[in-house]
């Protein structure tokens, strides 16, 4: 037994943890852990003043129960045309063992399908590989049917798991890992209190390949500022070079108010770049990429091209020629797409050649009171509102 749980703790009803990555956003979320066992990146504020824990492994499994009996009662509130019967619902809420919370989560992945289920929280590869292969035969015992069962883990936790114990835990059921790589650069890891060099980052991710589950890394440009801004990108791009992950997904940097990184900015410490620079570096990674069939994704809100997304290596020339065709344009027609998609006035490049999408842009340039001196500044405050 873990330090971190405790054996007399009570069960207290399901729990769900605060994230998950977007593509997730349909699964079903099953908390194996609370919070963050590292918990000291700079660049991060969510976890900020809460306390890591391990759940016992009992009530995980419990909680699967709780969901599989949840959705085998609404599948039988289910008509032929696949819609639940709402009138349905007070049953569940009279039951003396009603947990609202398992009820919407299961609710909530039946009406999604139920083809993806995401372990919670930002590491469950801190679980002993016993514990987690326990966890993983019961999810699918309970869902064989589910296309996916994906979690966060932590280089530094998923290289000291064994190849042996690796191929357990994908045989057990375990087809996805996220890892939030941010930088393969160690100057920029070192600086943002990572917790892990480039070299662990490669052995991680290869050693997620090996095991036969899909990897994604992630990605965060301008994590390094002006200062490390082309290690952040050529140093990245090797690292994911010689991983050849199956998909990369964008994070752009975002000054979280909790973030200690934040704070550094203020004081003049972190020199964080604007939108321009940011897109420059963005385009020197994806450049710098070589060899490898991963599949690019700019699946965030934060970052400020959505249409990069695409599959290695046919699709490079039309992501980074978005870039370019943005790089190339004049100062105020690049502050207008910025403001304009930061407000969700445009979606993409092209919605520049939009003339009502313009006109909601340049509306609102003149509601926030942007120019060229402040652009960066407001963008910033934009972003802070979906961290």
């Amino acid at each position: 037994m873990s330090p971190q749980t405790s054996e007399t703790e009570r069960y207290a009803g399901f729990e769900q943890g605060p994230i998950r990555p977007p593509s997730e956003a349909e699964s079903l979320l099953i908390r194996v852990s609370r919070n963050c066992p590292w918990n000291q990146c700079s660049f991060c504020g969510f976890y900020k003043g809460k306390k890591f824990s391990m759940r016992p492994v009992d009530h995980i499994l419990r909680d699967i129960d709780t969901v599989y009996d949840y959705v085998q009662k609404l599948l039988r509130f289910t008509n032929e045309d696949g819609h639940i019967q709402f009138d349905r619902f007070h049953a569940f809420e009279k039951e003396p063992s009603y947990d609202s919370q398992a009820f919407h989560a299961a609710y909530n992945f039946v009406i999604n399908g139920m083809q993806s289920i995401f372990m919670q929280d930002g590491n469950s590869f801190i679980l002993k590989p016993d514990d987690l292969v326990r966890v993983l035969e019961h999810i699918r015992a309970c869902f064989p049917g589910v296309d996916r069962v994906t979690t966060y883990a932590r280089s530094k936790s998923v290289v000291k798991v064994s190849d042996e114990d690796m191929l357990r835990i994908a045989q057990a059921g375990l087809n996805r890992v996220h890892i939030g790589m941010e930088s393969g650069s160690d100057n920029v890891l070192k600086a943002v209190k990572k917790g892990v060099d480039k070299a662990t980052q490669i052995a991680a991710g290869q050693k997620v390949k090996r095991a036969g589950m899909e990897l994604s890394e992630y990605w965060m440009p301008g994590l390094g500022g002006r200062a490390l801004s082309w290690e952040n990108a050529h140093e990245t791009a090797d690292a994911l070079n010689q991983i050849n992950p199956d998909f990369i997904r964008l994070r752009t940097l975002g000054l979280a108010e909790s973030a200690p990184i934040t704070a550094q900015y203020q004081a003049g410490v972190f020199d964080k770049m604007g939108e321009v620079e940011t897109a420059r570096e963005l385009l020197l990674m994806l450049e710098s990429l070589n060899g490898i069939h991963s599949a690019v994704r700019s699946d965030h809100v934060l970052n400020l091209f959505q249409e990069v997304n695409g599959k290695l290596p046919d699709d490079l020339e039309a992501m980074t020629g978005t870039i370019k065709t943005f790089l190339d344009l004049p100062p105020e027609e690049q502050m207008l797409f910025s403001i304009g998609r930061r407000t969700h006035r445009m979606a993409r490049l092209e919605d520049l050649g939009n003339n009502e999408r313009r006109g909601y842009a340049k509306q609102m340039l003149i509601e926030l009171g942007v120019n060229a001196d402040n652009w960066d500044a407001v963008v910033d405050a934009i972003m802070r509102r979906f961290i």
